[in-house]
């Protein structure tokens, strides 16, 4: 489905959707803690819904009660069977389209002794996963793929021993790696992960965070370089765990450009505190001598003149599309490193910008590790298609906000992966639009 976006002024008070990353590592900590767990602001895009799913999959229960989602994982036991069918496969997930739920589920769903088809949708189907080939026997666990691609079919349960593993591609795998050794009884009074050249540690940073607010095993983390699990003691643990999704970095990001390209708005339920990597925007934004700036109430952005600024966003990879739409506006040319993170998400994302933005008007250069965004020439209105990547989909509307003549983007609704409420919120504030779909008034009218 397609949407349409006029130039426009933003104006008002916007609340920052919940975090992807904070709940779908929330649901996976509420899996293996096997207890009951209260989330709070629990998110409702496709990613959160996959996660849900997952859990589900896995043994979890889940029920909603008002504005949270009660998680009770009681049954869930590492190294259990739920059928005597050792040689059928007995269960199967689906992560849909999330890379993260592939690569932090797959060891988690390894902790038991079932035999577990693992599959996703969409670009999911062509990430490279033979990581799993590799690491997962070296834990006892089989695994067959088809040649280094989806779907998996797997049989634990794991058996941590001390491992090196290559984070260059993701910080994802390693994530999963730790919450399973964090519940998986090892031998000796240690065991260690060694990771070489690990990308995104800032997510490294909140998959730690939200295994202590679990009250699961947290490693000793020397410098990033050696994760070391050492046998504690069998403690009481709460009845109950409670967590609170974080407001989201990620997507939070779109609207802190929208408002400094178009708008003189507020955008709250941001943390300072976070540890999440895409925190790092509102050094770009300054770095852009952007108008912005921060109060009790949240985030103040209006619309000024900028310019051009270099960024390093190899541990953020996920900021590129709004940075490219912040370049578009920002007087001469601004660098971004980091593309090498870019050819395995939703779609070979650096080659993407230069082409979607390229029919704006806007020059991108790409050369090795380096972007060169060439702004400050305006931006024409033009058909531009989301490439069924959420990301390139709000970037385009961003920039859109500001261009001369309308914008329409075609697979629009590419943003139900991550920010499925991203054109109402934009409409709030007075963006105009055209075609689509009210998601809020419809889901008003089914009573949800």
């Amino acid at each position: 489905m397609n949407i349409t976006i006029s130039p426009s002024t933003l104006l008002g008070n916007i609340l920052a959707p919940a975090s992807k990353s904070s709940m779908q590592r929330a649901c996976a900590a509420a899996l293996v803690a096997a207890s009951r767990s209260i989330i709070y602001n629990p998110g409702h895009s496709n990613d959160d819904k996959a996660a849900m799913g997952i859990i589900k999959a896995l043994g979890a229960a889940i029920e909603k009660e008002g504005e949270e989602i009660v998680v009770n994982s009681n049954s869930f036991s590492v190294g259990a069977s739920a059928s005597s069918m050792d040689n059928e496969v007995v269960s199967a997930i689906n992560c849909g389209e999330s890379g993260l739920s592939i690569r932090m589920f797959t060891p988690l769903a390894a902790l038991t002794s079932n035999k577990i088809t693992i599959n996703g949708e969409g670009s999911l189907l062509t990430r490279p996963m033979g990581f799993f080939d590799e690491i997962l026997p070296q834990l006892g666990v089989s695994i067959q793929s088809n040649n280094g691609k989806l779907p998996l079919v797997i049989q634990g349960p794991v058996k941590p021993k001390d491992i090196t593993i290559d984070g260059s591609l993701s910080s994802q795998f390693l994530t999963g790696l730790l919450l399973a050794y964090s519940v998986s009884p090892f031998e000796g009074d240690s065991v260690s992960i060694t990771v070489t050249n690990l990308k995104s540690k800032p997510y490294i940073d909140l998959t730690l965070d939200v295994m202590q607010r679990f009250g699961l095993n947290v490693p000793e983390n020397k410098n990033y370089e050696t994760f070391t699990f050492h046998k504690k003691e069998v403690v009481e643990k709460p009845a109950t765990k409670h967590y609170t999704v974080e407001g989201d970095w990620s997507g939070g990001a779109f609207l802190l450009v929208a408002g400094a390209i178009a708008g003189s708005m507020n955008v709250r339920g941001l943390s300072m505190n976070s540890t999440q990597a895409d925190k790092k925007i509102t050094e770009a934004l300054m770095s852009a001598n952007a108008g912005f700036a921060m109060d009790a109430k949240g985030f103040q952005l209006h619309r000024t003149e900028m310019k051009a600024f270099e960024f390093d966003a190899t541990d953020c990879p996920d900021l590129f599309p709004p940075l490219v739409a912040l370049a578009a506006y920002c007087n001469g040319t601004s660098q971004i490193k980091g593309v090498s993170r870019l050819a395995h998400k939703e779609s070979d994302r650096g080659l993407t910008l230069q082409d979607e933005f390229g029919k704006m008007g806007l020059k991108i250069d790409l050369d090795g590790d380096m972007m060169y965004v060439h702004g400050g020439q305006g931006l024409k209105g033009a058909v531009v298609h989301s490439r069924h990547d959420h990301r390139i989909a709000m970037a385009c509307a961003v920039a859109a906000l500001r261009a001369e003549g309308e914008t329409t983007i075609e697979e629009a609704y590419a943003i139900n992966k991550s920010y499925p409420d991203f054109y109402d919120d934009i409409r709030t504030l007075g963006a105009k639009t055209s075609g689509g779909l009210d998601l809020k008034g419809i889901a008003a009218s089914l009573g949800l």
